[in-house]
């Protein structure tokens, strides 16, 4: 059986740099343009060729398009990737249907750092014909929306646009509005490394996925019940799960004040090549726009308990990628 790069595969073997080389150095910006068509059909690829002989890894093939159209994806097309996969069927090399060995390699390692949580063998409760619930095995999109089922949001590309409150800056995430108290999901699991006031992210919860690559920001939560009450830093969570609710708290050096003027959600991802990037100057946040449109149908239904006024996601989750804690 013949495997194009899995995902259990750091980097590809016939583009190994040298060893003294990558240890020195780390990767300091990613401009993520990766389109939600893009992403939809490299996935499905993937997918599809999950049991066949010749088996396609997504970011392989997102790597191999980036290299070729120069990280612009505005003029996408299915049938670029569909040409890149069937040259790979064919048995043409990587190298050959890339062409620049040296590009290829940033965009297979940042691509990575961005999606490499994103797909993979893991189990899902369903509901059965007796209005039970049961365990179900699955490959595929083992990510969720930010936002859960049944509940309204809307967003637009504003990543990059001015933010004024305490000094200039761009904004460095997706604002998803919606109405306050709309629970607020973990997109993929990991562990809670901030929780608590931030003047200028109100409530919020920052979740390290277990890799350690990215770093999700959930900000402006909900004033006086902003998140689950039993989360505390160094909680694990699993994808799906409710970890808090939409509100508008922020801008403000004082705790628990909401001076936001619109209810929302701002989401980001933060990459982390090096523990030196986590807190700094040169922090890499990608826009994150196109990733929230590709998990919009992938939502976690939830319930609430009429009791603690909690919410909790109704179909429990195990990710089965040798993934996690």
């Amino acid at each position: 059986m013949l495997t194009l790069v899995g995902t259990s595969i750091c980097a590809p073997s016939c583009f190994a740099e040298e060893e003294e080389e990558k240890k020195a150095d780390f990767i300091k910006w990613v401009d993520f343009n990766v389109t939600c068509a893009a992403m939809k059909k490299a996935i499905a690829l993937d997918v599809e060729s999950h049991d066949k002989e010749v088996k396609f890894n997504y970011i392989v093939l997102l790597a191999c398009l980036a290299t070729k159209n120069g990280n612009n994806f505005s003029h996408y097309k299915d049938s670029q990737l569909d040409t890149i996969a069937e040259k790979l069927r064919s048995g043409e090399p990587i190298e050959k249907v890339a062409g620049a060995t040296k590009y290829y390699n940033y965009y297979y390692e940042s691509l990575s750092a961005v999606l490499s949580g994103f797909v993979g063998d893991y189990e899902i409760e369903v509901p059965d014909d007796t209005s039970g619930k049961h365990w179900e095995k699955r490959y595929g999109i083992k990510a969720f929306s930010p936002i859960a089922k049944g509940y309204y949001y809307n967003h637009y590309d504003d990543f990059g646009k001015k933010r004024s409150y305490g000094f200039s800056r761009p904004h460095l995430g997706n604002d998803l509005i919606g109405n306050t108290g709309s629970p607020v999901i973990a997109v993929e699991s990991g562990r809670v490394e901030a929780l608590g006031w931030n003047q200028y992210g109100g409530w919020r919860i920052g979740i390290r996925s277990f890799d350690s690559k990215r770093y999700y920001y959930y900000a402006h939560l909900r004033k006086n019940f902003p998140y689950r009450k039993d989360l505390t830093v160094g909680s694990s969570v699993k994808a799906g799960d409710v970890i808090g609710y939409l509100g508008h708290s922020g801008y403000s050096t004082k705790e628990n004040v909401n001076n936001i003027n619109t209810p929302h959600l701002h989401f980001g991802m933060q990459l982390v090549f090096d523990e030196s990037q986590k807190e700094c100057l040169s922090e890499i946040w990608i826009n994150v726009y196109e990733i929230v449109k590709l998990l919009e149908n992938k939502r976690s239904a939830v319930v609430k308990d009429p009791e603690t006024k909690e919410y909790s996601r109704v179909y429990d989750f195990r990710d089965l990628s040798g993934y996690g804690e």
